[in-house]
């Protein structure tokens, strides 16, 4: 819901799990967020979130197949940004990966994303299927 004051933009992209399509979607919300003039440590933290949704997209729910799209849908007012990643893989169970902070799974190449996600935004919601992730920050 938006303030009285608020004036949201809201953008949505398909794209293919390219970098140049992750920079550009990346690009696309950072800017907005400027011009409504969030904190560095704000673009900071979408930077890291964002980047982690899309690898996590590609590299675990397309299985790196760069040919499969990923849907991202932002929304960015004077008071929160809501990122949406949705990936056409078959999803997973978050409650399933193991805590990437535990001594066990300090030195797993992989985990630590969802973590990320959940560290750097207020919000973070999964879909029941688990390949549709809602992040938001708060400014």
């Amino acid at each position: 819901m938006c303030l009285k004051n608020e004036q949201p933009y809201k953008q949505q992209r398909t794209i293919l799990g390219v970098r140049e399509s992750f920079d550009e979607v990346q690009e696309a919300v950072l800017t907005l967020m400027v011009d409504q003039q969030y904190s560095e440590h704000d673009l900071f933290s979408v930077r890291v979130a964002l980047e982690e949704a899309l690898a996590n997209a590609l590299l675990h729910g397309h299985s790196g197949d760069e040919e499969r799209e990923i849907e991202v849908h932002w929304h960015v007012t004077l008071a929160h940004v809501e990122i949406q990643v949705i990936d056409q893989g078959r999803g997973y169970d978050p409650e399933a990966i193991p805590d990437p902070t535990a001594t066990e799974n300090l030195t797993l190449p992989s985990g630590r994303g969802l973590a990320m996600i959940r560290a750097f935004m207020t919000e973070v919601e999964l879909n029941e299927r688990g390949n549709h992730l809602t992040m938001i920050r708060h400014k």
